[in-house]
């Protein structure tokens, strides 16, 4: 485990060069990792954009679509865990690549067919999540035994500026394709990303550290054994319970905020790409921020501003209205306030999760993380359509916003965040004893 004081240097300079930028694994990683998720911020947009412009989808519909991009973190979160543990991650991380690659080219496939439904954008937003529920802790935990803990902050922080840079020039190249292609062929360029991310994590070669940490014969104990690490650590238990919770906000906000934008205050594709750019100013801001908060005010505290943060910003979202620059410029504040408090918590978050977890259980805890704190997200994109189609869309993002503020006074109290000075603070003692051994 890190010091402070490295913990704090790493992530204060993530562009500086050191060890890690001359690891040519982590840098074929870290391209990865940017490669894809710049074709995510495409999809992101030119998925429900397709739903609202081309298919004419009603509120409660995107909520459902939202809601199934969601699903399969709940169904198979906790077996992700187990295949994770025992079987070498980087043909997983591979396939579930190239799956989710041809997956999204059924979309412009469709299109071009006539063949383009609803339906079929929910067959497609649930196989990609069946991708990721497999893919991102493969990933994770690749990540870990590559490039070791001692230097998780650093490439944490170093992932953060990438995610932040394809925010910011993302949505501006999805809003242009979106504009110039129409939504389901910009989607196009996502599927391509994938296979090239594919290739990249190809090129790595073998390791020692790849090899299984867990060959056990039950899954169902070793899916116990998963939730007992959670269960006896006060971190990761508060953790799972309280973003548990601001799931449900931030999935009824994802389910309207596309419809909101487009039919409520008339952004044009184009525009709203432009605006969801900001969004990527607030995540490049919070890589730089994250150190400097932690040592003034304390990680634990740190990530509870952050909680609150993002609360704020879904409201100042749904405060939006007036002229179209206005509500932009209203608009692209409350997003650049949203992705810089909710950047400056998940930092925090990855690294309090891969730094209590002991190398045996790192799957399994990774996975059944995700899945515990997103297994709300179905009813949260749901329900965030169902309040749409009888209160509006405008009172749909509002109430998203005054949930999460309301959360974060509620998981300060019950929570030890409030408490959590450093990293260096998580001494064995609160290390929960199954995790400690291997």
């Amino acid at each position: 485990m890190q010091s402070d004081t490295q913990v704090s240097a790493a992530a204060a300079n993530p562009g500086r060069r050191t060890g890690l930028l001359h690891n040519r694994v982590f840098l074929r990683l870290w391209g990865s990792f940017t490669i894809t998720h710049f074709g995510e911020q495409i999809t992101s947009l030119a998925l429900p954009l397709t739903a609202a412009l081309v298919l004419k989808a009603t509120p409660i519909q995107m909520g459902v679509l939202i809601a199934l991009e969601a699903l399969p973190f709940t169904l198979f979160g906790l077996f992700a865990g187990v295949i994770v543990d025992r079987y070498r991650k980087l043909p997983i991380m591979v396939w579930a690549d190239c799956g989710r690659g041809l997956v999204l080219l059924l979309v412009p496939a469709c299109a071009w067919l006539g063949w383009l439904s609803m339906p079929v954008l929910y067959v497609v937003g649930f196989l990609v999540g069946v991708g990721g529920v497999l893919g991102w802790p493969a990933y994770q935990v690749f990540l870990t035994e590559r490039v070791g803990r001692g230097n998780l902050v650093e490439a944490n922080a170093k992932m953060a500026v990438s995610d932040s840079a394809s925010q910011l020039v993302g949505p501006g190249v999805a809003g242009a394709l979106v504009q110039w292609l129409t939504a389901p062929f910009a989607i196009l360029a996502d599927g391509i990303a994938f296979f090239c991310s594919a290739l990249l994590l190809r090129s790595i070669g073998p390791a020692a550290s790849d090899a299984p940490k867990h060959t056990g014969e039950h899954v169902w104990a070793d899916i116990r054994e998963g939730l007992q690490a959670i269960w006896q650590n006060r971190i990761l238990r508060s953790l799972a319970w309280a973003l548990a919770a601001w799931q449900i906000f931030r999935f009824a906000y994802l389910a309207v905020v596309v419809l909101f934008a487009t039919r409520t205050l008339g952004f044009s594709p184009a525009l709203i790409g432009v605006v969801f750019m900001t969004a990527g100013i607030g995540s490049l801001a919070a890589a730089w921020a994250v150190a400097p908060l932690n040592r003034r005010y304390g990680v634990g505290p740190t990530m509870l501003a952050g909680m609150l943060g993002s609360g704020i910003g879904w409201t100042v979202i749904g405060l939006a209205a007036g002229p179209w620059l206005t509500a932009a410029l209203i608009f692209g504040l409350g997003l650049f306030l949203l992705d810089l408090s909710a950047m400056v918590f998940f930092i925090n978050y990855l690294v309090l999760r891969q730094s209590v977890t002991h190398d045996r259980l790192l799957g399994r805890v990774t996975a059944t993380m995700i899945c515990l704190t997103v297994s709300t997200a179905p009813f949260g994109g749901v329900a965030g359509g169902w309040i749409a189609e009888h209160a509006g869309l405008r009172a749909t993002v509002l109430l998203a916003g005054l949930g999460a503020i309301a959360l974060a006074p509620l998981v300060a109290w019950l929570s030890p965040l409030a408490q959590l000075r450093s990293i260096s603070e998580l001494g064995q003692d609160q290390l929960q004893p199954g995790v400690n051994q291997p």
